[in-house]
C-alpha cells in the first residue's frame, strides 16, 4: 500500500506595510490649510472654547503653531495623536469630528512636530524630528516624550509644526487673511451648521489666526466663530434696477427621517437659502464663486461634496445653497470625498433630497423670485445695449473722421466713400464673413471675387488663396516690410509682386494673375 503524506495546515494573518500606510494617508493631504482644518477639529474634540493659530514664514521653512484651551491629552491620547488608526474617538455618534485618527497624519509632512499638552496636572512634551524624510527613507519616525508636573487647571495643547511640505507653501501671494477666513467658513468647523439643529449642545469657539507681516500685514489678526451664518432674509424685491439681486429666503432647519430599501435608517439635517447675486456675495465662499453654490452633503456639519443632481434641470444651482448633514456618509482619509455612494443609505439620501428640493422649487416665493430675475435679465440686456450704443456714439463723435476697426466697417467705409464721390464706384453685392473669398463686388458692370481685410497684410498672414480673388478690399496696406519679405520668399509656391503705386498684385505659378488692391482709407483723401 502506498503511503500518503498528511496535509499540513497553517493559519496566516495579512500583513500591513506601516510605512506605506503613513505615506499614503499623509500624501492625501495637499493644501497647507488642511493643517488648520484638522487642528480645529482636534481642539473642538478636546472641549476647547478658544483656539489660536499662528503661521510664520521663515527664510528656510515655515512654522505653524496651534494652541487651544481644551482638556489636553493624556498619555493614551498622545499616542493616538501620533498613531494611525488608533483614535480614542471610538464612537462616531458622539460629539467628535472623525474617529479614525487620519487627520493628524497631515502633520507628518514636515521637518519637525512638537507637542506640549497639559492634562490634569501633568505636562507631556513630545518631539518628532524629520517625520517626512524618515517615512520616505522607508522607516517609521520616532518621537521622544518628556513628562513633568504642571499647575492643575492649566489644561490645553500647543502644537508646533516646522517646515510643512507643500508645493503651495506659505508665500504672501498664496496665503492671506481673506483667503483663510473664507477657507475656515467653507471647509472647516468654522462653517458648521450644527447650531441650527442642536443649539442646546452647540459649543461656540473663538478662533484667532495670526499671520507674519511677511505673509499678510493687512491686519493684526483674524477672529471668527464656528457658525455658517446665512445672509439676512429679504423676501421682497428691492427698489434698485435689478430688484432680485438682494432677495433671499431661508429654508429649514429641517430634520428628515430616512429609511433605505435595506432597512437602514438615518437622519438628514437640511438648512439653506435661495438668493440673488448680492445676497450670495455676502457669503464667504472659497475658490471659484459659481462652483460654491448648490446642494452640499456634510458630515459633522462640515461640507464635503456637492450633489447638484438633486436640483431639477429647470433650475440653475447657482441660486441655491443648502447643506444636508448625515453622520452615515463615509469619508476619504482627507475628508474631501464621500466613499459610500453605492450604498443603500446614500441612495436613499439622494432620493429624499430630490423630493425636498422639488418642494422648494414649487414654493410661490421661489417662482416670484425667478420672475423678478427674468425682469432683471431684460433690464441688464437693455442697459448693456444702451451703454454699448452710447459708447459707440461717443467714439464716432470723438474720432472726427471715419475709421474702420473690422472687416464689416471696411465695407461700410467703401459704401460711404461711394456716397462722397470717390471713383471708381465699387459696390458690395454679397458678403460672407466666414468664406475665404468673402465678398462679391461690382465695378463697371462686372463682378469680382474679393477678399476683405482690415489690412492688406492680413490676407497673407491668414494664408488665404489668391487664385480666385479679383480684388482685395482693405482699410489700409499695413506693414510694407512684410510685403517685401513675402515678395522675396514667394507665396503659396508662387511668385508674387506688389505694385503699390498702381495698387496691383501680380501672382502666379505657371500663369500670371493680377489682383486689384482697393485701399478704402485713401478713397476719402
Amino acid at each position: 500500500m502506498q503511503e500518503t503524506t498528511p496535509e499540513r495546515q497553517t493559519r496566516k494573518r495579512p500583513k500591513v506595510n506601516e510605512v506605506n500606510e503613513f505615506l499614503e494617508i499623509a500624501s492625501d493631504f495637499e493644501d497647507p490649510l488642511e493643517v488648520i482644518r484638522e487642528a480645529l477639529s482636534n481642539s473642538y474634540d478636546a472641549g476647547a472654547t478658544e483656539v489660536e493659530i499662528s503661521i510664520k514664514s521663515r527664510a528656510q521653512e515655515s512654522e505653524i503653531i496651534i494652541e487651544d484651551n481644551g482638556r489636553g491629552m493624556s498619555e493614551s491620547d498622545l499616542e493616538s495623536f501620533f498613531d494611525l488608526g488608533n483614535s480614542t474617538k471610538s464612537d462616531p455618534e458622539h460629539d467628535s469630528i472623525g474617529y479614525k485618527g487620519h487627520g493628524t497624519k497631515i502633520l507628518y509632512k514636515s521637518n519637525q512636530i512638537i507637542v506640549d499638552t497639559a492634562h490634569e496636572g501633568k505636562n507631556l512634551h513630545a518631539v518628532m524630528d524629520e517625520p517626512w524624510e524618515t517615512l520616505n527613507n522607508r522607516e517609521l519616525p520616532e518621537y521622544e516624550v518628556t513628562e513633568s508636573a504642571t499647575r492643575p487647571g492649566n489644561d490645553g495643547t500647543r502644537i508646533k509644526v516646522t517646515g510643512f511640505k507643500s508645493g503651495r507653501g506659505f508665500a504672501p501671494e498664496s496665503l492671506t487673511y481673506n483667503k483663510i477666513e473664507h477657507y475656515l467658513k467653507w471647509k472647516t468647523l468654522a462653517g458648521s451648521t450644527k447650531y441650527h439643529f442642536h443649539p442646546e449642545q452647540f459649543r461656540e469657539i473663538e478662533i484667532t489666526v495670526r499671520l507674519d507681516n511677511g505673509i499678510d500685514d493687512s491686519r493684526e489678526r483674524l477672529v471668527t466663530n464656528n457658525k455658517l451664518e446665512f445672509p439676512e432674509e429679504q423676501l421682497d424685491p428691492g427698489e434698485e434696477p435689478f430688484p432680485e439681486a438682494r432677495m433671499c429666503k431661508h429654508y429649514g432647519p429641517k430634520t428628515l427621517q430616512i429609511e433605505a430599501d435595506n432597512g437602514e435608517k438615518t437622519e438628514l439635517e437640511v438648512v439653506g437659502m435661495v438668493g440673488g447675486k448680492d445676497a450670495r456675495d455676502e457669503l464667504p465662499t472659497y475658490g471659484r464663486h459659481s462652483a460654491q453654490f448648490g446642494i452640499w452633503l456634510a458630515k459633522d456639519h462640515i461640507k464635503v461634496e456637492r450633489l447638484n443632481e438633486a436640483i431639477s434641470h429647470d433650475n440653475e444651482f447657482i441660486h441655491f445653497l443648502f447643506i444636508a448633514n448625515s453622520q452615515d456618509i463615509e469619508l476619504s482619509a482627507n475628508r474631501e470625498k464621500i466613499r459610500n455612494k453605492s450604498s443603500a443609505i446614500y441612495q436613499a439620501i439622494e432620493k429624499e433630497l430630490n423630493y425636498f428640493l422639488s418642494k422648494i422649487a414649487a414654493d410661490p416665493w421661489f417662482k416670484g423670485y425667478l420672475e423678478q430675475r427674468r425682469v432683471a435679465e431684460l433690464n441688464r440686456k437693455a442697459s448693456t445695449q444702451q451703454k454699448s450704443v452710447e459708447e459707440r456714439k461717443k467714439a464716432v463723435t470723438e474720432r472726427g473722421r471715419f475709421e474702420a476697426t473690422n472687416q464689416s466697417e471696411v465695407i461700410l467705409g467703401l459704401e460711404r466713400s461711394n456716397r462722397e464721390g470717390a471713383k471708381p464706384t465699387i459696390t458690395v453685392e454679397d458678403f460672407d464673413l466666414g468664406a475665404d473669398v468673402n465678398a462679391l463686388v461690382e465695378q463697371n458692370g462686372r463682378l469680382y471675387g474679393s477678399s476683405v481685410h482690415l489690412k492688406l497684410t492680413d490676407h497673407f498672414e491668414e494664408d488665404k488663396p489668391l487664385e480666385s480673388v479679383g480684388k482685395i478690399l482693405c482699410w489700409e496696406i499695413g506693414d510694407r516690410d512684410k510685403l517685401r519679405e513675402i515678395e522675396r520668399r514667394g507665396y503659396q509656391n508662387g511668385h508674387v509682386e506688389f505694385d503699390l503705386k498702381s495698387n496691383r498684385i501680380t501672382y502666379g505659378t505657371e500663369s500670371r494673375h493680377t489682383i486689384h488692391i482697393v485701399e478704402v482709407r485713401s478713397r476719402f483723401d
